[in-house]
């Protein structure tokens, strides 16, 4: 049996995602008839992320003293400047939310969180700690596409998830269901060979497909007949793999017909992006230029992008060209060559902003419908563990970048929650009920609650009724 999962868990991350140029055309741009669907986009970090540098610099007195004591409040963004690092997406300014005030202590804190910052349940390295599918893939359930959901990730070299093979194709951050890890894809080099296959335009490619799709049908059939002989657990998990290698045909069947959409946004990556070892910095571009592809072609309308995590060994950062940051150091105050541990946060926290800003105005320059592909969509970037090296949850900040018909009432606003344990405080269990809630999932209440905070609000169950539009 090793073998057979070892190649159904290859085959099934190979039905996965895409890439861009600037002139491929979305799966709806010219179907007017058609309503597009909303795309999601989770980008999360590790090592925390400080509440105390999302601020606006230019807060009044008054609502800096309200930040300072962490009292609710909100302010228009038009009127404040963002953060330092934040500057590059001072155009994007009318449709960022900057979200503080959640909590999260019902997830696992500290070091690495695994599965918990999208589930909101308490996770470690055993599946059996997975509860249920994290947030990301219940909203593919709600716009479905031809490969569900596609995950990337700048793995760690230690703690975390991928152990080893973090170039390759590994156990990832997201959730399936009960006790079933999504996988994701390492570098850009394997995503693209596995993701463009179906139109590849070299020989060895095509002909690697086509025996994949001949081994594929054999193997379904072959699963097919053993049910008669077989009963019990053994049927069952032969009828198990039977439907996952038939649900990959019929995906690949999928994919096949939209080759000439696929065929329009086949990435053209200088080959530093593809080459087996590359630094976390090129690992970041190659994977948002994946990102984009698959989103604008159709291919998957919600993508997961871990852009690193703590056992992330940083390399290629601006100005640390040389150096290998060990974020581990870092969160324990550590400097890196002439950078005090709070400039090298910064550092990297500006090339996610770089990245983010990337992914923003290329959705916009793709037409769909009366407008454009991030119209439709909805950008969330946040902590993997919390507020802090340590996390404890206490806090958990969010970036939100959402288009002109997403179904929340948050754009342009710099908006604090009232903290935890006071009358009205939220946790990220209530943001994600929020969400699934306004796409169409009636959910009373997405992940665990915090039985720390019962004796301090009551009842936490619920979106976030002032943010539902």
């Amino acid at each position: 049996m090793k073998n057979r999962r070892e190649f159904l868990k290859t085959s099934a991350i190979g039905a996965g995602s895409l890439m861009l140029q600037s002139s491929g055309a979305p799966l709806f741009a010219n179907q007017p008839s058609s309503k597009p669907p909303m795309r999601f986009i989770f980008m999360h970090k590790g090592n925390g992320l400080f509440p105390s540098v999302m601020v606006p610099p230019s807060l009044s007195q008054v609502d800096l003293a309200r930040e300072n004591k962490k009292e609710a409040f909100e302010v228009d963004l038009d009127r404040h400047e963002l953060p330092k690092w934040m500057s590059a997406l001072e155009a994007h300014k009318k449709e960022m939310t900057i979200l503080q005030g959640l909590s999260g202590k019902m997830c696992t804190n500290g070091h690495h969180s695994w599965q918990s910052c999208l589930g909101v349940y308490a996770a470690n390295e055993r599946l059996s700690s997975i509860k249920w599918a994290t947030v990301d893939f219940e909203l593919a359930k709600l716009f479905p596409s031809p490969l569900e959901h596609i995950e990337l990730a700048c793995f760690p070299i230690d703690g975390g998830n991928a152990r080893g093979n973090i170039h390759g194709i590994e156990k990832g951050f997201s959730a399936r269901g009960p006790q079933q890890p999504n996988y994701a894809f390492g570098s850009p080099k394997v995503a693209i060979n596995e993701l463009f296959k179906s139109v590849a335009n070299n020989e060895a490619g095509r002909v690697r497909y086509e025996l994949e799709r001949k081994l594929l049908e054999f193997t379904s059939n072959n699963q097919s007949g053993l049910r008669r002989d077989l009963t019990g657990l053994e049927l069952a998990k032969v009828r198990n793999y039977a439907e996952a290698m038939e649900d990959i045909r019929s995906r690949n069947r999928k994919l096949e017909s939209m080759g000439a959409i696929i065929e329009k946004n086949v990435p053209k990556l200088d080959k530093k992006y593809l080459a087996d070892e590359l630094s976390t910095i090129d690992c970041q571009v190659g994977h948002t230029e994946i990102l984009l592809s698959a989103l604008i072609s159709g291919m998957t309308n919600v993508v997961t992008f871990t852009v690193d995590e703590l056992g992330t060994l940083y390399t290629g950062a601006p100005g640390l060209e040389t150096e290998k940051i060990n974020l581990h150091d870092v969160g324990h105050g550590k400097g890196v060559g002439k950078y005090k541990a709070e400039e090298v946060r910064e550092i990297i926290r500006i090339r996610h902003i770089a990245l983010i800003d990337t992914i923003v105005r290329r959705l916009k320059s793709v037409p769909e419908g009366s407008g454009n592909i991030f119209d439709n969509t909805m950008l969330f970037y946040f902590p993997d563990n919390g507020e802090t090296h340590h996390g404890t949850g206490i806090e958990w900040p969010y970036l939100v970048l959402s288009g002109k018909n997403t179904k929340l009432n948050i754009a342009g606003r710099y908006i604090r929650l009232p903290f935890w344990g006071r009358e009205g405080h939220k946790t990220i269990g209530n943001w994600y009920t929020t969400v699934l809630n306004a796409y169409g999932n009636p959910i009373k209440h997405y992940g665990d609650h915090d039985l720390t905070l019962k004796a301090h609000i009551g009842d936490q169950t619920g979106p976030i009724k002032q943010f539902m539009a």
